[in-house]
């Protein structure tokens, strides 16, 4: 078996990123772009672009049948499709099976087993890892019985669901009832799956996740762990690893529990196993896995010295895992900071438009994963997302300094831009400090006053 064409299934910055894995490693890509997407920096990078339909996603990236009919018709032998969009659809992965088209990623079984969060959770417990004490709910019974056993503060969750939505926290049981009944009808309408479960509210916890690499055969190690806890909406926004703060003890056993997880699904691919840590029991929970490439992959990276798309693309060759855990050397400190065309001064709303010029910042230590240059367009259909800056250092302090001196070195005109409030965020001293949970960025924004 030898890879030597790929279909890339995605656009922006992921798309760019995994051509020139591809390029280095000399195999030859066809990229889908949807009628917005064709004179992007992607669309210019790949050896050959095929429409697959107009700007809106469920016109174009959405639609499972579309994507392998084009792999087919390009004759690839694979399709990587990159995070968001399909990357977590079993649906794709099962066609890719059924037609005989290498799927860059895990089964089309795993990607069930962790993309309903309830079958998840039974599978962390069947692991023997940690999960946060609650379960499903029928009725409204079910749920104030469980919500009493457990106890406030709760949070409401979406079986299906993801980025929040079908999200709710309950602080007096007494509304339990209704608020299950709004999260249900906001994840049906947003996921076409009402179900939903509730969990004991963590009110101080940080978000820690721990990157795995499977062969499918048994096999998995880990590349450490990066911190995710500067969240807004339950959107990241900066990552870094390693995660400051952590004893070593509760360090070794995250990462423990992740490979558990990992072993126990027999994964295949790259993934990402994200706990909560409890900060105050100094304890950690099973949140879910994501069965794909994440957004944050290059801190990882930049760590450890290891392409994860190059290994997710030798791993669906058949060639395993090119590494054991004895070899894997974590090295230094490294953060991200996600650069989206999105406007602070109006509650962060997006900002589609031509970006006239674009001026990244490089240097020692400084990586810039981005689709964007001077004169590209913003489509109003996809994510915000313009570009990843991401500094690498010996050191946290290092690290911070390093960002922080990108960040000025950087230069979007045409829309508005996050860059300042990741500036302010940086220079914060809690931020600085290390160790910031989940609820950090809310105390920050509610005493600063951040501008485009």
């Amino acid at each position: 078996m030898a890879i030597k064409r790929i279909l890339v299934a995605n656009r922006g910055e992921i798309a760019v990123r995994i051509l020139r894995t591809c390029k280095e490693l000399g195999i030859e890509t066809v990229l889908t772009v949807s009628a917005v997407d064709k004179d992007s920096l992607g669309a210019l990078l790949a050896d050959r672009t095929l429409c697959i339909g107009p700007g809106p996603s469920a016109d174009s990236y959405l639609k499972p049948e579309t994507i392998v009919q084009a792999a087919l018709g390009a004759k690839c032998d694979a399709i990587h499709p990159g995070y968001g969009f399909l990357s977590e659809r079993a649906a794709l992965a099962r066609l890719c099976e059924e037609e005989g088209v290498i799927f860059i990623g895990p089964t089309a079984h795993q990607i069930e087993a962790v993309g309903d969060k309830l079958r998840a959770r039974a599978e962390a417990e069947a692991a023997n890892v940690p999960v946060v004490p609650g379960g499903p709910i029928e009725d409204a019974a079910e749920a104030e019985a469980l919500g009493r056993k457990i106890g406030a503060p709760l949070l409401v969750k979406a079986v299906g669901g993801g980025g929040g939505r079908g999200m709710k926290r309950v602080d007096d049981l007494k509304k339990l009832a209704e608020t299950v009944d709004m999260a249900s009808a906001e994840a049906g309408a947003a996921f076409g799956d009402a179900r939903v479960y509730i969990e004991r509210l963590v009110t101080t916890g940080r978000h820690v996740e721990v990157q795995v690499l499977g062969d499918g055969e048994g096999n998995v190690l880990h590349l450490g762990e990066r911190d995710c806890s500067v969240q807004r909406r339950y959107q990241k926004l900066i990552e870094e690893t390693p995660a400051p703060g952590l004893s070593t003890e509760l360090r070794d056993s995250i990462r423990a529990a992740g490979v558990r997880f990992a072993h126990h699904l027999n994964y295949r691919g790259a993934g990402t196993v994200e706990f909560l840590v409890d900060v105050g029991r100094q304890s950690f929970y099973f949140l879910e896995m994501n069965a794909r490439i994440q957004v944050e992959h290059p801190v990882t990276e930049q760590i450890s010295g290891v392409d994860l798309i190059a290994e997710q693309i030798a791993i669906a060759d058949g060639k395993g895992l090119r590494l054991t855990q004895d070899q894997v050397r974590l090295n230094g400190c490294s953060i991200e900071c996600r650069i989206n065309a999105e406007d602070p001064a109006r509650d962060f709303a997006p900002s589609p438009g031509t970006v006239s010029q674009a001026i990244w910042p490089g240097g020692e230590g400084i990586r810039v994963d981005t689709h964007i240059v001077s004169g590209a367009r913003v489509p109003p259909f996809y994510d915000s997302l313009l570009a990843k800056v991401i500094a690498y250092g010996p050191d946290r302090a290092s690290t911070l300094k390093r960002l922080d001196e990108a960040l000025v070195g950087t230069k979007i005109v045409g829309v508005a831009t996050n860059v300042a409030f990741h500036r302010a965020v940086l220079n914060d001293p809690e931020f600085a400090a290390g160790g910031v949970d989940t609820g950090y960025l809310a105390r920050f924004l509610a005493h600063t006053s951040v501008e485009a």
